[in-house]
């Protein structure tokens, strides 16, 4: 199956620190049940929504007010056929400095086009740009 990846970025007065931050506070933005660390490089934490989906995150990457990248590696959505189609997926967080704005670019690597790219990209488009972006706004300036 062809793979293709889904990116939405937005831009926000916050400090790439601050944007950092925002985004390792997973359990803020990312309604659901979160079990482990969200923010240590090497650990593992799993997302729980109902008996819909649940994803296991190996966090790969954690450069400070630049980047974050979570690796699946363990996935279950009961509403696909696939229901392991995030399994080696990656999710990545970029952070930029824009003049005075910070960049955030979210990307969803490899997400499958065919089951689950209009559902997921649906919800990952009300997560980043909705409930992610008021969490970093809502951040002291």
């Amino acid at each position: 199956m062809s793979k293709q990846d889904f990116t939405k970025t937005f831009s926000v007065d916050q400090a790439p620190e601050q944007v950092f931050a925002a985004i390792n506070d997973v359990r803020s933005w990312w309604t659901g049940d979160i079990d482990g660390r969200t923010d240590v490089l090497g650990d593992r934490f799993t997302y729980r929504h109902k008996d819909v989906h649940r994803t296991t995150h190996e966090i790969t990457e954690l450069t400070p007010g630049k980047r974050i990248v979570w690796r699946v590696v363990e996935s279950y959505l009961s509403a696909l056929e696939n229901t392991r189609e995030w399994d080696g997926t990656e999710i990545v967080f970029d952070i930029a400095k824009n003049g005075d704005k910070t960049d955030v670019t979210f990307t969803h690597v490899g997400l499958a086009p065919l089951e689950c790219y209009d559902r997921c990209s649906r919800a990952w488009s009300y997560f980043v740009m909705d409930s992610l972006k008021k969490r970093i706004t809502a951040s002291e300036s």
